[in-house]
């Protein structure tokens, strides 16, 4: 009698159901993330918390020399923002301290770039020199500058016009006070020379990515310096000058060292950071400084959004070359 012996095949494992993730999955998922998790407590903690309790305060009418008249207001202290006629000067003085330090910083970024893109003896150093500016403490610079440079009379800036009116015979040079007859200019003079090499490193890397091959094809095609500039080079260079253009306005936006400490925010140079510190410290006025900090945040988001757009764009743009 022969025993017919039929072989078993293994039955294969069920496909978990659509829209649920197996359990082994899941518990893969969150081994990676957990030891990301401290970082983003610690990350909530010190940044969410704080900017939730500021926008509660915001809807408040709270002075701190009368706690006992404290009462909720709604949006009042957003209308003040908007309608008080200081409050609107310095968001003036904001768009238009950021526009000419951004606008001259990259300019003048983009020249040293281009000159750091050629090859000369002793380039390492002069682009050391050039960078140090963005390393120095923003307090120090902008005490260097009040001092060093703009005191009247001590300072670099009238000592050169000296030595230049007796160089021409001339006794009577003007001795002008930098921060008193151009205070805005002080200012903006102060945070171009600070933020100008932060432009340069940008730039510079954008110059050095471009494609070889392309930029020699152009010069044996006979194409000239200034062609090759404004055909090939400015248009390889859009994504960097907007990401230069969107990071420094977020930075900008936010200064208060350099306003603080050449001017103190007299002479019309007190943008929004410098107001926030005056009603808060000085005024005691919390709803109304917390409403005009959350106004800045939300302004500096929405740049910040563009700017990683632009970041991730030019990320796209490198995967997809190599």
């Amino acid at each position: 009698m022969t025993t017919t012996t039929t072989a078993v095949r293994p039955t294969p494992p069920r496909p978990a159901p659509s829209g649920k993730r197996p359990t082994g999955s899941r518990a893969k998922a969150w081994a990676t993330r957990a030891p990301l998790l401290p970082a983003l407590v610690f990350l909530i903690v010190v940044t969410q918390l704080p900017f939730v309790a500021t926008l509660v305060i915001s809807f408040f009418d709270w002075n701190s020399l009368k706690p006992d008249q404290r009462h909720f207001t709604g949006f009042a202290n957003y209308g003040s923002v908007f309608t008080d006629p200081a409050l609107r000067d310095s968001v003036l003085t904001t768009v238009l301290l950021t526009a000419t330090v951004v606008i001259v910083s990259v300019a003048l970024g983009l020249a040293f770039a281009l000159l750091l893109d050629r090859t000369f003896f002793g380039r390492g150093f002069v682009r050391t020199l050039l960078i140090t500016p963005f390393l120095i403490v923003p307090v120090s610079a902008a005490l260097l500058w009040k001092h060093a440079l703009y005191n009247p009379e001590y300072g670099l800036f009238n000592g050169a016009l000296t030595w230049f009116g007796n160089l021409f015979g001339i006794d009577s040079m003007a001795q002008p006070e930098w921060t008193s007859e151009m205070p805005l200019m002080a200012v903006a003079a102060a945070l171009v020379w600070q933020w100008t090499p932060f432009m340069m490193l940008i730039l510079l890397a954008g110059l050095q990515s471009r494609p070889a091959e392309m930029m020699e094809a152009a010069r044996l095609d006979g194409a000239g310096a200034w062609q090759m500039f404004r055909f090939l080079t400015l248009p390889h260079l859009r994504r960097y000058l907007e990401l230069g253009v969107l990071l420094g306005s977020v930075y900008i936006v936010q200064n208060f060292d350099a306003v603080f400490t050449i001017t103190a925010g007299g002479l019309g140079t007190a943008n929004l950071p410098y107001t926030v510190y005056e009603t808060f410290y000085r005024a005691h006025e919390y709803g109304l400084a917390s409403a005009v900090g959350v106004v800045v945040v939300i302004g500096t988001v929405i740049i910040a959004t563009f700017a990683l757009r632009v970041v991730s764009s030019l990320f796209r743009e490198e995967a997809s070359r190599a």
